[in-house]
């Protein structure tokens, strides 16, 4: 589904906090973290911001999302809370879609498929 109007501008909205979120969040983890593992977890979590960003892939992303940020938290416990605030919006557009302005939505656009007996 890509929903239009009011729910597409929320979640325009909510794919960009979390894309801008985990693009920031894993540069700057890349810029701290001097050990392979750390540094793969970031990559990924940048990976998966790009995506949201601009749509693409986005219940993939935002799977990948989950899957990141629960790693990311179980590996540092300072940072719990806000790996769990960004693997809920992960899940939240894993589930809701990306909405009409995304490359999802310019792919795949919206189908009509007509049901009637002929």
């Amino acid at each position: 589904m890509f929903p239009n109007g009011w729910p597409g501008w929320g979640l325009l909205l909510l794919r960009l906090v979390a894309g801008t979120y985990l693009i920031h969040d894993g540069i700057i983890g890349l810029l701290g973290t001097p050990q392979w593992a750390g540094a793969v977890q970031q990559l990924t979590a940048v990976g998966a911001g790009i995506l949201l960003l601009v749509g693409f892939c986005t219940p993939m992303a935002g799977v990948l999302v989950v899957f990141v940020e629960t790693w990311i938290g179980l590996s540092r416990p300072d940072n719990v809370r806000n790996c769990l605030v960004t693997a809920s919006l992960g899940a939240a557009l894993a589930m809701l879609g990306p909405g009409v302005r995304s490359v999802d939505a310019l792919l795949f656009g919206r189908k009509r498929i007509d049901l009637r007996a002929r």
